[in-house]
């Protein structure tokens, strides 16, 4: 005896939604027009130079008295301590220029 199955009833499950997503490409020209000026400019830096030198020059004068009368006291000028000790006496005539504009 042969038996056919017995069939039951469906179960039907929610629906799962799929997306496909198909990528078409369209080119879409774009024109933006361009030119090009090349300035060249010339710069002319006028250089002024000065050269200078510098020295330095010292000066000496030296002026010699004939000096008549008393010698200063100690302790005044060149007689003092300290400024030759005593003995040298300050300044004094020097032989062989004469009297003097002063006279003895």
């Amino acid at each position: 005896m042969h038996c056919r199955p017995k069939v039951m009833a469906p179960i039907v499950h929610p629906t799962k939604c799929c997306v496909q997503n198909n990528y078409s490409e369209t080119i879409v020209p774009h024109i933006h027009p361009q030119h090009t000026t090349t300035v060249n400019h010339d710069f002319y830096k006028h250089q002024h130079y000065f050269p200078q030198t510098q020295s330095v020059e010292n000066e000496v004068t030296h002026q010699h008295f004939n000096v008549y009368g008393q010698a200063p006291a100690p302790g005044f000028g060149f007689g003092g301590p300290g400024f030759g000790g005593p003995g040298f006496g300050g300044p004094r005539p020097r032989p062989g220029f004469g009297p003097g504009p002063y006279g003895r």
